[in-house]
Formats: structure tokens, C-alpha cells, sequence
């Protein structure tokens, strides 16, 4: 996979797929009244999960490294105290990043 896409994303297709079906990560992320860029992001992270390395294309790749830099600023903006029921972590998780897995 591209680089650090495998430490970034912690969550397996069949977690991550569960999780895009709650109403809690519909309720983050930045969206125009559609889907979030999150949410949609994490439907193409499954997907993604679930190729061959050899059928990845270079617009997947570029996608993939999209999530590692994102994955990466957002964690740096962890808030304080007890992170389970936040903004912030659905967020990371609509991108394939669980921190509680850490």
C-alpha cells in the first residue's frame, strides 16, 4: 500500500463499513448538505482496503496519501480528557482511524 496508508488506516474494511452505517459518523465532517468528504472518503478507503496492491491505480494512491496527511493533522489536534463519544474522533474514524485502537 502507499506509504504509511497501513499505520494510518487501523480499521478493517468490515469496521470501517459498520461504522459509515451510524448516524454518528453522518455527523461529523464538512459537507455542501450532502455527504461529508469524510464519509465519502471512508467509502472509498473499504474500497480501497479490498483491492489487490496490483490493481491500485495512481488516482488511488493519490487518495491514499490523501488519508495519511489528513490522518496525521488530525491527530495532532487531539483534545484533552476522554476522546470516546467526540467530534474529533468520528471524524478520524470516517477516514479509517480509530485512536482508541492505538
Amino acid at each position: 500500500m502507499s506509504d504509511g496508508f497501513d499505520d494510518a488506516v487501523n480499521m478493517t474494511a468490515a469496521e470501517l463499513e459498520r461504522w459509515l452505517a451510524t448516524d454518528e459518523s453522518r455527523s461529523v465532517g464538512q459537507s455542501d448538505g450532502g455527504e461529508s468528504v469524510g464519509h465519502e472518503s471512508g467509502r472509498r478507503i473499504v474500497a480501497l482496503l479490498r483491492k489487490k496492491k496490483g490493481e491500485l491505480t495512481d488516482d488511488d494512491h493519490a487518495h491514499m496519501r490523501k488519508v495519511v496527511g489528513y490522518v496525521h493533522r488530525h491527530l495532532a489536534q487531539r483534545p484533552d480528557g476522554d476522546v470516546e463519544r467526540t467530534r474529533w474522533r468520528y471524524s478520524l474514524m470516517n477516514w479509517g482511524h480509530d485512536p482508541l485502537k492505538d
